[in-house]
């Protein structure tokens, strides 16, 4: 039966009915994602003309037709859905949280990059886009932490980030992302580490974290990343050394980890990165040296290590980097010569191998680089002349040569470089004059040769460089008048041609220069008046004309200068008064008019300066007061307005002004209350004195930490001294003379280490010196004259031992002149005790200061006669001994002789040859006292007779006889004490006081027979004691060194053999005492790097020549020769001025010259001769073996021993290179200096002959490296070879 139609219709609906849901759904989600879109432009702050698509009229319900919107057919609904969002620059200005992610949950890629989006991540984005692959909103505001959904975007593959504000960690949860290739967090503040599950996300071939704020190690496990490609750390915080697992990705072409804290060594699994393109490691703290695997880096174009701690010599493997275009290694501590290896890398454009300790000549092979944009070699120790090969690096933009050593002309071929741009060669040593050919530079903007020794007049073809900004020609010898030729210079910014021999006018031309920032002329020979035409300079910030003869006033147009920030005029013949235009130069920093002859007042103006900084003002004709408010902006440091005619009121505004670092003001006559200075903590230098100041010195003073001088002295202050003047700890010159200051002197200035300079004549000051005054070590000079001082000298001044002038005069000391005083023996200028109430004779040792000029001890009560030891003070010219109650001869001298006569008058009987002095053989002398003279010397005949004999009989039994006292007083029970020139019980018991009984702490060192102390004395003198020890196992060995280290000391005078003063046995012990020697011994000084680079190669060459010259006269000159036997760099000793001393002979043997000298081994390994292997017979050319290492030893720094063992393998001879052994942390030694050590080194060779007969003799060595002459033989000695004997040393 056929249906019916409505049956039909029935039945087909009922069948379409399960598919309108879907229909439904699909088309409601499109329109719900176009209204979410909708809902969130309207959230927007800026609304882009690209907008105006979106919901239209004609397309409000069709996004996928919308700017910015693409569609795709989703799988499920076989309809269009939103899957990519792509709007970037569009300077869009909202949320995220805005829009809602859970509707348009279809998105595969978001793209709004480079607008102005703000706020945090939000969550939901990550929650609800399952099937997002790529999230690029770098370039916007993004602020606050990356959320840890961030895992749920499970098939992310690009996630940027880049350039936000995004801060906290870096979500661990990113390790769990295993599609994603390129993560990009650059530019944003994140902080903490890097989460090592990033080496669980294999597929990441683009890494980029730099420029945040991550800290901690670098993951190892990045190197798990074999994908990756390129890897950004850089500018972050990082620390530790670079993973070795990174010599893993060799899929990696950039490696960028510079700018953090990274250290220890570069991996040499880095080599190993062949794919490699950019590797840059700069601005860290790496060390060692640059590693040789980066030879196989083939692709490498850019290697960037600069700013690190780099060291060592470059590799020579860098020549196999041929594609190589930017080479930075500036700013390490490589060294060595610049090697040959760069002629080979025939793409580089850019070389920088500044800041680094390269040494020796530029190769003339740079010059063939001929791609080569930027050469920078600038601050090394490079020398010779610049080759003139480099004329044809005719690419060349940028030649920097500066702060090496350089010498020789400049190559005309320089000036071939037609594309230089800029040019520096300032700092060396360069001669001649500067070449015409820089006329062709047409592109040059900055001529940099400041600082040679450049000569001859400008080459006018210098007026061709029409691009030129910056001409720097300062510090050469220069000279001529200045030539016109800059007036064409129009773009020029600075012109500085200071410390020349410039003369004549100054070109009016100059002040048409109206570009114009900087010009410094100063310190040359020019004359005639400032032109008037440098008002035209309207964008001149600093005028520099001091130091030459400029005459005339300053030019009112000056004034029109309003920018200018610096005007120095100083040093001239300049008159009249400072315009008061200058007032309005009101950004003016820097005012220097000192030492001309301007008169008038000086512009109060001056102090509202806002940021004014130095005015100097010194040594001219000013009058009136100084402005008032000086210091108004708080900065000025440097104020001086000494030597004019200044008065009125001191700028109480100079009180409160915290920022002053030296003020001058002396001699003139300025008033005022300086109560309320001495709040200064930053204040160095401060001269006031001879004005009309009064008031009292503030307990403020004392917080001036850094005051080096404070003077005050011939004004009207008055009170005492404040105690806080003694935390001082900086000063040297304390002036406080002429004022009317009272009560005593202060205990606390006893405290000031550094004053050498103490000035407190003409005050009021009572009471007696206090004994803290002698802890002033460095005072050199004293004057407390003319005060109401009273008391003994001694137990005060007596110690200050470096005093070169004392003033005690117009006082009222009393007992006897100190005994003491004669041992300041650098004593020079004077010693004046005159007008004090002194009693007694006159000490005799007074004459122990042979550099005294001025001796006065006039106006006392000295008694008994002139010591005739006077006689002998042979730099003295005037002595003043009048008023006293002196009696007998004058001194027999040159001095005496000439003396005028009121040096002696007032005093009780004086004679002799003195003219106006009665003769001494007349009654008045030898009247009474010529019977008791001839007693005396009746009475002296028989005891001089008797000691005569003693002596006589002691001269011929002393020789034969002292080695066995030595003998007799070890063994014997009771006390022996020797020391020459001293009561040795007294000083010994001196000794044991000044070491504590020879206590831990005044242990200077320990070896294997003693330990050695440091004894300072009451008397201020130092020595080194050597206690041996008493050990009862090695009593008799022991004991054997003491005789020794005698007998050999006794029989020894030499400048470079430490000195014996002495020694000691008892049943308590025994002990050496010798002179101390303040620098140690050699050893400890090669070992300390700090030390070592004090030890330049002259104190070396002086080290070799005195160790030689003491071996000379040990084995030649003394009666017995005498082998030390352990010649080491521990028993070389240096004094303060690095004069070296034989020590410790122990070991020491006196030969018997008529037989053998079998002996056991003994000395130090490293040290002793071959021959002491198979023979027990020493001899002198066991030390010169010894010597021979020790110099070496010297000159390299450290031990030979690996050196010398290193030559064992070879059958002949050794030759190696001076410059492969020297002691590589001291500068290359210039040529003459280098010959000298490699004569030296030649005659040590020659002391290492494995066959003693072969070696030359102590004697023989002192010999040729005695007359080693200067000559100018122009031989490289640094690449000489020299030979050394390939013998082990025992």
């Amino acid at each position: 039966m056929e249906m019916s139609p409505l049956l039909k219709l029935v039945s087909i609906t009922l069948l379409l009915i399960p598919w309108f849901p879907h229909a439904m759904a699909a088309t409601s989600l499109l329109e719900e994602q176009a209204e979410v879109l909708l809902a969130w432009k309207a959230t927007l702050q800026i609304h882009p003309s690209q907008l105006q698509s979106w919901g239209s009229a004609n397309n409000t319900a069709r996004p996928c037709s919308w700017h910015g919107i693409r569609c795709s057919k989703h799988r499920a609904r076989r309809q269009e859905v939103i899957t990519e969002i792509s709007l970037p620059g569009l300077g869009l200005g909202g949320e995220l949280n805005n829009l809602n992610f859970t509707v348009l949950r279809t998105l595969m890629s978001i793209q709004l990059s480079n607008n102005k989006i703000r706020g945090s991540f939000p969550p939901a984005l990550a929650s609800s886009l399952p099937n997002l692959r790529h999230l690029m909103l770098q370039e916007n505001e993004l602020s606050g932490e990356i959320p840890s959904q961030i895992k749920l975007l499970e098939s992310l593959v690009v996630l940027d980030f880049s350039a936000n504000h995004l801060s906290g960690p870096i979500p661990t949860e990113l390790g769990y992302l295993k599609k994603l290739a390129r993560i990009d967090f650059s530019n944003n503040s994140l902080t903490g580490p890097i989460p090592r599950n990033l080496g669980k996300s294999t597929s990441i071939t683009i890494l980029y974290l730099g420029g945040n704020r991550l800290s901690g190690y670098i993951p190892q496990e990045l190197g798990y990343l074999l994908c990756l490609n390129q890897l950004s750390l850089w500018k972050n915080k990082l620390i530790g050394s670079i993973p070795n697992s990174f010599g893993r990705l060799i899929n990696l072409k950039g490696l960028y980890l510079w700018g953090n804290q990274l250290s220890g060594r570069i991996p040499q699994e880095l080599g190993f990165l062949v794919n490699l393109e950019e590797l840059d490691l700069s601005s860290n703290q790496l060390t060692g040296s640059i590693p040789s695997t980066f030879g196989s880096l083939s692709k490498l174009t850019m290697l960037h290590l600069f700013g690190n701690k780099l060291s060592g010599y470059l590799p020579r493997e860098l020549r196999n980097l041929s594609n190589l275009e930017y080479l930075e290694l500036n700013n390490n501590q490589l060294m060595g010569f610049i090697p040959h290896i760069f002629v080979n890398l025939t793409k580089l454009s850019i070389l920088r191998l500044d800041a680094n300790h390269f040494y020796g000549y530029l190769p003339r092979e740079l010059g063939y680089m001929v791609n080569l944009d930027n050469l920078d070699l600038s601050e090394n120790k490079l020398i010779g002349s610049i080759p003139n090969t480099f004329g044809s690096l005719t690419k060349l933009t940028r030649l920097y040569l500066w702060g090496n050593q350089l010498s020789g002309s400049i190559p005309q071929e320089l000036g071939f470089l037609v594309n230089l741009e800029e040019l520096d060669l300032s700092s060396n040593q360069l001669t001649g004059s500067i070449p015409s050919t820089f006329g062709s530079l047409s592109k040059l903007t900055m001529l940099h040769l400041f600082g040679n020794k450049l000569s001859g007049y400008l080459p006018q073809e210098l007026g061709n460089l029409s691009n030129l900004e910056y001409l720097d020609l300062n510090n050469n010898q220069l000279m001529g008048s200045i030539p016109h030729i800059f007036v064409n210079l129009t773009k020029l910014s600075i012109l500085h041609l200071d410390a020349n021999h410039f003369y004549g006018y100054i070109p009016r031309e100059l002040g048409y220069m109206v570009n114009l920032d900087n010009l410094g002329l100063s310190d040359n020979n020019l004359m005639g008046s400032i032109p008037n035409t440098f008002g035209s300079l309207a964008k001149l910030t600093g005028l520099h004309l001091d130091g030459n003869q400029l005459t005339g006033h300053i030019p009112r147009e000056l004034g029109y200068l309003v920018d200018l920030e610096e005007l120095a005029l100083s040093n001239n013949k300049l008159t009249g008064s400072i315009p008061d235009v200058i007032g309005k130069l009101t950004k003016l920093r820097k005012l220097r008019l000192g030492e001309n002859n301007f008169s008038g007042k000086i512009p109060q103006e001056i102090g509202t300066f806002m940021n004014l900084v130095v005015l100097q003002l010194g040594a001219n004709n000013f009058s009136g007061p100084l402005p008032p408010e000086l210091c108004a902006g708080g900065l000025l440091q440097n104020l001086t307005a000494f030597d004019n005619n200044l008065n009125g009121q001191l700028p109480s505004s100079l009180g409160n002004c915290k920022s002053l670092v030296r003020v001058r003001l002396e001699r003139n006559q300025i008033e005022g209350d300086i109560s309320e200075l001495g709040v200064h903590p930053n204040l160095v230098y401060m001269d006031m004195s001879s004005n009309k100041l009064f008031g009292q010195l503030s307990y403020h003073w004392g917080g001036c930490h850094n005051l080096t001088k404070l003077g005050i002295s011939n004004n009207n202050i008055t009170g005492k001294i404040p105690a806080s003047m003694g935390r001082l700890s900086q000063l040297n010159v304390l002036d406080l003379s002429s004022n009317s200051l009272e009560g005593e002197l202060p205990r606390e200035l006893g405290n000031l280490e550094r004053l050498f300079q103490l000035h407190l004549a003409d005050n009021l000051f009572h009471g007696s010196i206090p004994q803290e005054f002698g802890a002033l070590s460095s005072l050199e000079s004293l004057d407390l004259s003319s005060n109401n001082l009273s008391g003994l000298v001694q137990g005060s001044i007596e110690n200050c031992l470096k005093l070169r002038s004392l003033n005690l005069s117009h006082n009222n000391f009393k007992g006897n002149i100190p005994v003491v005083l004669g041992v300041l023996n650098n004593l020079h200028d004077m010693l004046d005790l005159s007008d004090n109430s002194f009693t007694g004779k006159i000490p005799s040792q007074l004459s122990g200061l042979i550099m005294l000029d001025n001796l006065n001890l006039s106006h006392n009560e000295l008694y008994g006669v002139i010591p005739s030891s006077f006689q002998s003070m042979k730099s003295l010219t005037s002595i003043d001994l009048s008023y006293n109650e002196l009696e007998g001869p004058v001194p027999e001298s040159k001095l005496f002789k000439g003396a005028p006569v009121q040096w002696f008058i007032h005093n009780k009987m004086l004679c002799g040859i003195v003219e106006g002095l009665p003769p001494c053989n007349n009654t008045t002398w030898s009247g009474g006292k010529r019977k008791r003279y001839k007693t005396l010397v009746l009475a002296m005949i028989t005891p001089l007779v008797s000691l005569i004999l003693v002596a006589v009989t002691l001269m011929f039994t002393n020789a034969r006889k002292k080695s066995m006292k030595i003998k007799e007083d070890i063994v014997t029970p009771k006390k022996v004490f020797s020391i020459w020139n001293f009561d040795g019980e007294d000083v010994f018991k001196q000794i044991v006081e000044a070491t504590n009984d020879f206590s831990e702490t005044h242990c200077i060192g320990t070896g294997g027979y003693g330990s050695v102390y440091k004894a300072k004395l009451a008397t201020s003198e130092i020595f080194a004691v050597k206690k041996i020890h008493m050990i009862e196992d090695n009593y008799c060995v022991n004991e054997l060194v003491f005789n020794s280290e005698i007998e050999a000391l006794v029989q020894t005078r030499h400048r470079n053999i430490v000195k014996l003063y002495g020694y000691c046995s008892s049943s308590q012990g025994k002990y050496l005492i010798y002179e101390y020697m303040e620098r140690g011994n050699l050893a400890e000084t090669l070992r300390n790097n700090e030390r070592a680079i004090e030890l330049d190669w002259r104190r070396r060459i002086n080290i070799a020549l005195d160790v030689v010259h003491a071996l000379a006269y040990m084995h030649h000159d003394c009666s017995l020769p005498i082998v030390h036997r352990d010649i080491t760099s521990n028993n070389i000793l240096l004094d303060l001025e690095f004069r070296a001393c034989i020590s410790d002979f122990g070991m020491a043997k006196i030969l018997n010259i008529d037989g053998r000298n079998l002996t056991s081994l003994v000395g130090t390994k490293g040290y002793i001769a071959p021959e002491l292997s198979y023979t027990e017979n020493v001899t002198e050319k066991c030390d010169v073996y010894s010597f021979g290492v020790l110099v070496l030893e010297l000159f390299m720094g450290c031990h030979p021993g690996d050196f010398l063992f290193s030559l064992l393998s070879s059958t002949k001879n050794n030759d190696v290179c001076l410059q492969d052994v020297l002691d590589s942390r001291l500068i290359v030694p210039n040529a003459e200096t280098a010959r000298e050590i490699y004569y030296i080194l030649s005659v040590a060779a020659r002391c290492l002959e494995p066959n003693p007969s072969s070696r030359q003799t102590s004697r023989r060595a002192s010999d040729e490296l005695s007359v080693i002459k200067v000559c100018e033989d122009h031989v490289d000695y640094m690449h000489i070879g020299l030979r050394i004997p390939a013998k082990q040393c025992l």
